[in-house]
Order: C-alpha cells, then sequence, then structure tokens
C-alpha cells in the first residue's frame, strides 16, 4: 500500500504542477489534485504518527488528535480564504458521514468477512458516541433551528458554539490521555509500536508534505468551480463525497486494514476519532480562521446535511451499542452512505 502511494504521488504531482503552470484544462487539473492529495494524506498521517510515537502515549495521542485531519484543515482555510463557504461546510458534513458510515461501514464488513463477529469496548464506542452526539446532533443542529426565525444571530451564534465545542472537546481529550488512558486503546498501543521514521526525518516529512498539500490544495479549490458548472455537480456535492474522500482516503484504508486484522478497538477509534475531530475541532477551528481573514464562517448548514448527520450518528450508536460487529451491519451501513450520496448528487 505505501509503494503503491509514493508511485501515485510520484505521477501525479509532477503532472499537476505542469498542468498548473501551463493552464491545463481545469476538470483535469481538479482530477490530478485530487489523486495527489490522497498519498499526500497518507505520508502526513504517517510522519504525524511517527512523530506521535517518540514523543510518548499523551503528547503523541494530543498530535494525533490535532493533526489528523490536517489536510481538512488546509483545504478548507483556502476554500474559505476563496469564498466557498458552501464547499467547507458540505466537506465538513461529508467528513462526518464518510468516517462514521463509509470507513466504519467498510470496517465492519471487511473485517466481518475474515472475523463473523467481532468485538470491541462497550466503553469507548459509548464515549464517542456521546461526544458525537453533543458534537454533531447538538452544535450542529441547535444553529439551525434557532436562526430559523432570526437570521441576524448566525455570526455570534457560531462564534458561542464553536468556542464551546473546541472546549468541551479539549475536555475530551483530557480524559481520554490522562483521567481515563488506561481504557483507551490507541494510547497503550502507542507504547509498543516502534516509529517509522527519526524524529527529524518525520517532522521535515510532515513540514515539506504540509507545503505540497498547500500548494495542490490551491489548485483543487481554484478549479472547483469550474468543476461543478461543467459537469452540473453541485458545490454541496463535491464538498460532501470528493473533497471529503480525498482528504480522509488514508486513514479509510488504516481503519479497514486495522479491521482486517481484527484490531477493532483502533478501527473504531480511528472512525469515530476522525469524525469527532472534524465536528469539535476542525469545524470550529475554521469559523475562527474565517473571522481572522474577513470571510466568516456559520455553523448554519442545509437540512439535508443535518439530517445526514443527525442519521448518521444515531444509525453508528446503534450498531456499535452491543460492542459487536459483523459483516451484515458494515453492509447497512454502507448502504446508508450511498443512498446519502445519491441524494446529495441530485440535491
Amino acid at each position: 500500500m505505501h509503494r503503491f502511494m509514493l508511485i501515485l504521488l510520484a505521477l501525479a504531482l509532477p503532472l499537476t504542477i505542469a498542468g498548473s503552470v501551463f493552464h491545463w484544462n481545469e476538470i483535469l487539473l481538479f482530477a490530478l489534485a485530487c489523486l495527489t492529495i490522497i498519498p499526500l494524506a497518507g505520508i502526513m498521517g504517517r510522519a504525524t504518527e511517527s512523530i506521535a510515537i517518540h514523543s510518548g502515549p499523551r503528547v503523541g495521542g494530543l498530535l494525533n488528535a490535532t493533526f489528523g485531519n490536517a489536510v481538512e484543515l488546509i483545504i478548507g482555510i483556502l476554500a474559505l480564504k476563496k469564498g466557498l463557504h458552501e464547499v467547507v461546510q458540505a466537506s465538513i458534513t461529508g467528513s462526518i458521514i464518510g468516517n462514521l458510515l463509509l470507513v466504519l461501514g467498510l470496517s465492519f464488513l471487511v473485517g466481518g468477512i475474515r472475523h463473523p463477529v467481532q468485538q470491541f469496548s462497550r466503553m469507548i464506542a459509548s464515549t464517542n458516541a456521546s461526544m458525537m452526539m453533543l458534537g454533531v446532533v447538538i452544535a450542529l443542529v441547535i444553529p439551525a433551528i434557532f436562526t430559523l426565525n432570526k437570521p441576524g444571530i448566525a455570526g455570534p451564534l457560531s462564534v458561542g458554539v464553536a468556542s464551546i465545542t473546541l472546549l468541551l472537546y479539549i475536555l475530551g481529550l483530557y480524559f481520554s490521555l490522562f483521567t481515563h488512558r488506561k481504557i483507551f486503546s490507541y494510547t497503550e498501543s502507542m507504547e509498543e509500536e516502534e516509529a517509522e521514521w527519526t524524529l527529524g526525518k518525520a517532522i521535515g516529512i510532515l513540514a515539506v508534505s504540509s507545503l505540497i498539500v498547500g500548494y495542490v490544495s490551491e489548485i483543487l479549490v481554484r478549479t472547483i468551480e469550474t468543476v461543478s458548472v461543467t459537469l452540473g455537480w453541485s458545490e454541496i456535492f463535491i464538498g460532501v463525497i470528493i473533497v471529503a474522500i480525498i482528504g480522509n482516503a488514508a486513514e479509510h484504508s488504516s481503519a479497514i486494514l486495522m479491521a482486517w486484522n481484527n484490531r477493532m478497538d483502533l478501527s473504531l477509534e480511528i472512525a469515530l476519532g476522525s469524525s469527532l475531530q472534524i465536528a469539535m475541532f476542525v469545524a470550529p477551528v475554521l469559523v475562527f480562521a474565517g473571522l481572522a481573514m474577513g470571510h466568516p464562517l456559520q455553523l448554519i448548514f442545509s437540512w439535508p446535511e443535518l439530517a445526514a448527520m443527525t442519521l448518521a450518528v444515531i444509525l453508528v450508536t446503534l450498531l456499535a451499542g452491543d460492542g459487536e460487529s459483523n459483516w451484515l451491519e458494515g453492509a447497512m451501513a454502507l448502504g446508508a452512505y450511498l443512498i446519502l450520496g445519491i441524494g446529495f448528487y441530485f440535491l
């Protein structure tokens, strides 16, 4: 898998740069940028993981929780700078439902094919589900309800919600990394792992890949409007499906591999933890970044987006509540994602 990602990067990156310099067709540029970001996201994830292992379980867990969705954050900031607020909101929606339904669904499905019944910690699943209920159903749905009759309060309400959500996310990190660290498997497994790269090499790779992601993401964002008009895709569909998938592709493969190896606690931590990070860290940071850039982002999502996120949280809570999974549950989650994808395509 790593070799394939490197080959893809070696082929796609030079073509993306050449296409940008020589002004190739923007649809082709969009596709090349997508193909380039996928392996770059994987490399950033591997570099962050190596730094995390060198730093120890507590600092490492904090690094993973902070930089695990760096690609989505970079794309979101650049899209905000260009004024593509709808794309930013849609990518938040897409990342949440993608991790909850697509990633977890594929993990349950693939893992269940090899292991008929897989078990995981109900405590971890329950804690993450409760945080998801707060971070998605309450923090993202409530602003939309309260602004129905008073749209003028959307700005200050979004800032207030973002502040509280970010604070609760920090408290959740303190809970999992300090006061209740022993019940969370990923901190324990970090102590047993060996880093893929030295600390200096990992920091250098992370810095360089972050710069390249910023450059390629700018190309991606610049071509979205042309792709939307030419192919007839709405900006919501591009954000919910395309942008969300390419930003999370590396994490998707990791969660599925963990499930195949029957390490379901880690698989759940990747899928649910990433959704939590998007809802309670990335979204609030984008709100504050938008204010700083003069392009304020309001956490007022469309009703189809809110319905999709709410139903995804409820379904995953029901599927993971018993601490066991099988391939049929995976197929149900995957089917729900495909149905939502069709809906967003025709939206």
